[in-house]
């Protein structure tokens, strides 16, 4: 493991942990506390949560392999989109904030990052 990338494994190992609890939770216990829609909420911000973590851990190994200029910007548009996106939606639902704008901010760094990822590829030179 390359030392620079010692943060990103850690953020995906907090993220994976993250995101099992907070589904475990919105399974068994957030029910009793909120509305159907919140826990759709919680659900949706993990299913994201989840899906992005997996390809960060992808885009880490790879980058591993063969590093590529742009695979950083991926991940950090993928990591600020998570926070933005799942973490508003988890806000909302487990503490009642209204985080208004934040949630399509979100969506769209992670949008941002699977674009970024399309130009990584395309400009590969191997």
């Amino acid at each position: 493991m390359q030392q620079a990338d010692k943060a990103w494994w850690c953020w995906v190992a907090i993220s994976g942990s993250v995101m099992v609890a907070l589904g475990a939770y919105a399974a068994h216990g957030l029910p009793a506390r909120v509305g159907s829609d919140m826990v759709s909420a919680v659900e949706t911000g993990v299913r994201y949560q989840a899906w992005h973590t997996l390809a960060m851990l992808a885009l880490l190994v790879w980058r591993a392999q063969r590093p590529r200029a742009g695979q950083r910007l991926v991940l950090t548009l993928w990591l600020l989109g998570t926070l933005g996106f799942c973490g508003s939606l988890y806000a909302m639902a487990l503490f009642g904030l209204s985080v208004g704008i934040v949630t399509p901010i979100g969506g769209v760094a992670l949008i941002g990052g699977w674009l970024s990822l399309l130009l990584v590829v395309a400009i590969a030179r191997d």
